[in-house]
């Protein structure tokens, strides 16, 4: 079976490059095969993003956006970030910034239920890679139930534990942060008026995002022994704890559903490319979710790997070095820009001290203070 391009990974980065691969013969390999979409009625999904305007407009030009329900999408409007002093804060609004809104929020299931929607592109799911190998002029796959994938080119966006990116020797430097995230969802008290909220607790950092209606995404990374506490407790225990270090803003909550958790980890990949193989997503980058970027960063990846294969002269194919490097080359500073900010943002906040404390939280003032500097960083979040 040959293909121009093969996709390793059917979540939201593999998934929207297949979609946005137009013109080229495409396979997507993926562990597990979605199911039929979810009804508007179904329970939410625990796990959510807050997605770029500028990825939610690609994800309309590739005809996936308008196929999410939009019971499952919620704007953000505003955003307040809180530092650890209790005094200290940053606000965002859009209206202020003259865009219509800053993000966002869409549950992962609904996300990737739009993206396999109509998928142009020969699925294998579920199957599991067993061999990557290249040869001059193609690269050949092998999954674990004997078929065999030829191709142009092999793109891995198979998560953090990537094969395609052990397979084509790509090394990667991966530290832990120390923390795991607990997400859940609740039902809030008060209006939430579709404003996003953070709070940097000297270490734990807290995020309650909005969803339609009265209901709010809870993203809390904590300390592992921490983090593994609080998702054992009762979920009339748990609502306290979440108002509490919430300064009750939303009143009182009710859990929604079944609180999940994960451990948080750094990765970097030495390179994004080797002949005739692209890394894109969590393959090449995972970097800390306090600043809602992860998927973001991946799904730029596949808005411009998809691009630089759109534009690629006649004579080439999609796996060429040279024009592969045109997409490493285009995602490097971006990529190297949000996990230095992330990296910088959790090493200062996560430093018991107190001048580097006052520090921090007057540097949230001092911010917010700023207007061109606020507008600068949200147009720089709405890429």
């Amino acid at each position: 079976m040959q293909y121009d391009l093969i996709v390793v990974g059917g979540g939201p980065v593999g998934a929207s490059l297949a979609r946005a691969a137009r013109g080229l013969r495409v396979a997507l390999v993926s562990h597990e095969r979605r199911a039929q979409a979810r009804s508007p009625a179904e329970a939410l999904d625990a796990r959510v993003y807050a997605l770029s305007p500028g990825n939610c407009a690609f994800l309309q030009r590739i005809g996936a956006w308008q196929d999410i329900a939009q019971e499952r999408i919620g704007a953000v409007h505003a955003m307040r970030v809180f530092g650890d002093d209790g005094a200290s804060k940053l606000e965002f609004d859009a209206y202020r910034a003259g865009v219509p809104e800053l993000a966002w929020i869409v549950e992962d299931a609904a996300l990737q239920d739009a993206l396999w929607h109509a998928l142009d592109a020969e699925v294998f799911a579920p199957a599991e890679c067993q061999e990557l190998a290249c040869d001059p002029g193609s690269i050949s796959l092998d999954l674990r139930d004997g078929r065999r994938l030829q191709g142009k080119l092999v793109v891995g966006a198979d998560g953090a534990n990537s094969f395609v990116r052990r397979a084509a020797g790509i090394d990667a430097a991966e530290s832990g942060y120390g923390q795991s995230a607990v997400v859940a969802n609740f039902r809030c008290e008060r209006q939430h008026r579709n404003t996003a909220y953070q709070w940097f607790l000297g270490g734990p950092v807290l995020a309650l995002l909005p969803l339609p209606g009265d209901r709010v995404s809870m993203v809390w990374s904590l300390a592992a022994d921490d983090a593994e506490r609080i998702a054992r407790l009762e979920p009339e225990a748990l609502c306290r704890e979440v108002e509490a270090a919430s300064s009750h803003v939303l009143g009182n909550l009710s859990l929604l559903n079944s609180r999940k958790t994960y451990p948080l980890r750094r990765l970097a990949a030495r390179r994004l490319v080797a002949p005739r193989v692209a890394l894109a997503g969590d393959a090449g980058h995972v970097i800390h979710p306090l600043a809602g970027q992860g998927l973001n960063l991946g799904l730029q990846d596949a808005r411009a790997l998809a691009e630089v294969l759109s534009q690629k002269e006649p004579p080439r194919d999609p796996g060429d070095l040279r024009l592969l490097r045109r997409y490493e080359r285009g995602r490097a500073e971006p990529i190297l820009a949000m996990d230095a900010m992330v990296g910088g943002l959790f090493t200062l906040f996560n430093t018991n001290n107190a001048f580097v404390s006052r520090l921090r939280n007057s540097g949230l003032n001092l911010t917010d203070r700023l207007p061109v500097v606020k507008n600068m960083l949200i147009r720089q979040a709405m890429s």
